[in-house]
């Protein structure tokens, strides 16, 4: 089963624009030492919207490749085109995913129904786990509990969700209407510890590339029921939880790693890189938590 903290891992690029794979390689191995339970890549946080096809599909080459089974690796698999996310999701199938993270369809905005049967076309064409990814901010529509609980129901490779609507009412109407095996994964760093609360088993968490081991410590305990110091850990690196997101994901994380000496941190347009006054702020609070 998969659960503890996933890393929605960032995709290093070269000064060329080109993907750094040896830093991409590195970044996995440092999240295994780190203990990251698991590792997603070509996510949000890994600026798929800007891969190609050929570099999408060479992203997931590289993490199989790399993990060597020591970690669970999660694909994005996500698209508006229902056709492009089959494909992404046979692709990560056949060398050797464990799981793939599939959004709702964004910019066209489909209806309930239109959701329902885009993930049963991508569940029905590639038999592997599919998670279901919500997050109204960034797509524009809404994965109601009534439709999520619908495709659980009628896909047996559909394990759960990753939740980033922050709508904690919706996120337990959810769990009200699933089994005990249904996969509950926080999306939102700033509520891990409540989503954790009602049943949640972990987190595909952006924080995880700058402090893995707390990450996994905050999960880990609370699923091995120590809840005090999990909260303790939720409560200690909320303010970096924050500072991650004083601009759009990823250009903090990236900005961090870079100042942690841990990649360059180069984005793709139309992402640029973060105001001076920010990232001195960003600095401030790295520094506080010793991170620098």
């Amino acid at each position: 089963m998969l659960k503890g903290s996933i890393v929605a891992l960032v995709t290093p690029f070269k000064t060329s624009g080109e993907i750094n794979e040896e830093r991409l390689r590195f970044l996995i191995n440092w999240h295994i030492k780190n203990k990251t339970d698991a590792i997603l890549v070509c996510g949000t946080t890994g600026e798929s919207p800007t891969l190609s096809h050929a570099e999408h599909r060479r992203v997931i080459d590289i993490a199989v490749e790399e993990a060597k089974h020591r970690v669970p690796v999660i694909a994005g698999a996500g698209s508006n085109c229902t056709e492009e996310s089959v494909d992404l999701a046979v692709h990560a199938q056949k060398v050797g995913a464990d799981a793939v993270l599939v959004i709702t369809p964004y910019y066209n905005k489909p209806t309930q129904e239109g959701m329902y049967r885009h993930f049963r076309a991508v569940a029905s064409a590639a038999k592997i786990p599919l998670i279901m990814y919500n997050v109204p901010g960034r797509t524009g529509i809404n994965l109601l509990p009534e439709t999520a609980a619908r495709v659980y129901s009628d896909q047996d490779n559909v394990i759960g969700v990753k939740e980033a609507s922050g709508n904690m009412d919706q996120i337990v109407q959810l769990m009200s209407l699933v089994d005990r095996k249904f996969l509950l994964f926080s999306g939102s760093d700033e509520i891990n510890f409540p989503i954790l609360a009602i049943g949640g088993v972990g987190a595909i968490s952006v924080a995880a590339n700058i402090i893995p081991r707390p990450m996994h410590d905050m999960v880990e305990s609370y699923l091995k029921g120590n809840l005090e110091k999990s909260r303790k850990l939720h409560l200690d690196y909320y303010k970096l939880i924050k500072a991650l997101f004083i601009e759009t994901n990823p250009i903090p994380a990236k900005t961090a790693l870079g100042l942690m000496k841990l990649i360059e941190p180069y984005l793709r347009m139309p992402l640029c890189a973060m105001s001076e006054s920010n990232v001195l702020k960003l600095k401030a609070v790295l520094e506080k938590y010793d991170l620098l």
